[in-house]
């Protein structure tokens, strides 16, 4: 065992008579670790670019929840009233009327 575990060491399999099949073994391991090395290393750019994506979103998202909430305020009957004022326009004294169409039906 000692015998074997010092040929490993200094290479021994490399170079002795089976040899070729050895660097073909050799070349089709590190043929696979750069694979799983690169797929590896893309799995982590994804990752990146998902939580890059999410906090483009969280940022859009409360952007959009800012403009609907002035939106909002800038329709409300109060705010309209002050906005139209300078122009001369006030609210009506007598609420409309509902008028009823009747069906011909």
């Amino acid at each position: 065992m000692k015998k074997g575990l010092l040929d490993i060491l200094r290479g021994k399999f490399l170079v002795s008579g089976d040899a070729p099949k050895n660097w073909l073994f050799l070349l089709f391991a590190s043929f696979l670790a750069t694979v799983m090395i690169s797929s590896s290393h893309r799995a982590d750019k994804k990752v990146h670019e998902i939580a890059a994506l999410n906090e483009e979103v969280r940022k859009l998202r409360s952007e959009f929840l800012d403009v609907r909430r002035s939106v909002q305020q800038l329709r409300l009957e109060s705010s309209l009233k002050v906005r139209v004022a300078d122009r001369g326009l006030v609210p009506a004294k007598n609420p409309p009327k509902r008028i009823k169409v009747k069906s011909t039906r």
